[in-house]
């Protein structure tokens, strides 16, 4: 698990069928490296959240089935970054 800030949303018109219907999220890391995960929490920009990777974010997401290797599984509701 990694904690993560949802910098925007992603919005792709065509999209392969393993990734159904699912919210998209650019995120970034505490040293700023950006990623895309799966948001079926519903996280806004500027949140927090944790997030599962590798096939544990399959499953984090509620269908094995979509294949993603990034999944937000929370927001944190209080966190205070280090640095």
């Amino acid at each position: 698990m990694e904690i993560m800030q949802v910098t925007g949303s992603l919005v792709c018109t065509f999209r392969v069928g393993g990734l159904a219907h699912c919210q998209l999220r650019i995120l970034r890391n505490v040293k700023g490296k950006l990623a895309v995960g799966v948001d079926p929490v519903g996280a806004a920009v500027g949140n927090w959240v944790f997030t599962a990777s590798g096939s544990a974010a399959r499953f984090a997401c509620g269908n094995p089935e979509v294949q993603t290797d990034l999944t937000i599984g929370g927001i944190i509701d209080f966190w205070e970054p280090d640095g």
